[in-house]
């Protein structure tokens, strides 16, 4: 790589952390481009030489985002009981410890809006729809007789159900939940979606 490649992708590594932490601390509406041209050291215009746009530049945060988030699903899978019911439960318990501990990273996910026309790229469609396998595995163990198909409704069901306890809970504006509430709420909404779904013998 040449010095100005290697110069050019430093550059645009700083530019993506940056609006990742202008995004933490204020929101997608805190997100300036004199802001983060100000953070590393170039000239405003000199922020489109190193991404395509804001809306670029947000899914670049986006993508550290959910690395982190990936990570903390992935250690909460392995950290108790190894029974596919609980590992859901602990699944959905650390999605909202991390979201309470990244607030505003994590909103940003889901309030940015692409320009009017502009598609979502297919890499970040991949990286959001990577995600789900942390619960259709365990539903895969579960409920063998299900299609891909069907496991993958009941996936987005799951997931739809605790996210939106979540974004409830953490609402400061309106319904508020103290945290160790809204993660018993969660684990028992877990438990009670998932031996609803069970089939009874007799």
């Amino acid at each position: 790589m040449s010095k100005a490649l290697e110069r050019r992708a430093k550059l645009r590594e700083s530019l993506i952390q940056a609006g990742e932490r202008r995004i933490a601390a204020g929101g997608l509406a805190g997100l300036k481009t004199r802001d983060l041209a100000r953070d590393i050291s170039v000239a405003n215009g000199a922020v489109y030489n190193l991404v395509e746009d804001m809306d670029e530049l947000i899914l670049r945060v986006g993508s550290h985002t959910l690395g982190r988030l990936d990570a903390a699903l992935s250690a909460a899978e392995s950290d108790g009981p190894t029974s596919p019911r609980e590992t859901l439960v602990r699944i959905a318990v650390a999605y909202c410890d991390f979201a309470a501990e990244n607030l505003e990273l994590w909103r940003a996910l889901f309030e940015h809006r692409m320009a009017p026309g502009k598609p979502v790229p297919e890499w970040a469609i991949s990286e959001q729809m990577n995600l789900f396998r942390h619960i259709y595995q365990p539903l895969a163990a579960l409920f063998p007789e299900r299609t891909p198909l069907e496991l993958g409704v009941m996936a987005r069901s799951l997931f739809s159900a605790v996210h939106g306890m979540v974004l409830l809970g953490l609402e400061q504006k309106l319904i508020a939940v103290p945290i160790e509430a809204l993660r018993h709420e969660i684990a028992t909404i877990v438990r009670a979606m998932v031996d609803g779904l069970t089939p009874k013998n007799g």
